[in-house]
């Protein structure tokens, strides 16, 4: 799994609402997804940002790769600072979309893996 961390030049970062229907609806999360067989992680984050976004990135770095499970299943979380992109940050799978500063975020309301992600992001 890839996870994109989108951050603006001011320091804000986009999180999505995971929509009804789906494993923790309701929660946010830092936007991103499955990688495709055989595709590197590098590539899978432009594509999942692409996808769901609308966006094409340009610039990005790792932060960390997170092992996380959850009650029904299990997940490496490959995680990406993403610092440099062409378009407007849209919600093409009709997800809700929020731009906050990360000490402005509220642990609570992410998915668990991505306050774990979140705590990195603050260094805490």
């Amino acid at each position: 799994m890839m996870a994109g961390v989108l951050r603006r030049p001011d320091g804000a970062v986009l999180v999505t609402e995971r929509p009804p229907g789906k494993h923790l609806a309701g929660l946010w999360e830092f936007p991103g997804g499955k990688l495709e067989p055989d595709e590197i992680p590098f590539a899978g984050l432009v594509r999942e940002l692409r996808e769901e976004l609308g966006i094409e990135v340009r610039e990005a770095y790792p932060l960390l790769v997170l092992p996380w499970r959850y009650d029904v299943f299990h997940l490496l979380l490959d995680t990406w600072v993403v610092t440099a992109w062409d378009g407007i940050p849209g919600p093409l799978e009709g997800q809700g979309l929020r731009w906050h500063r990360p000490e402005a975020l509220v642990p609570a309301q992410l998915a668990p893996a991505d306050q774990a992600i979140l705590r990195t992001l603050l260094g805490t």
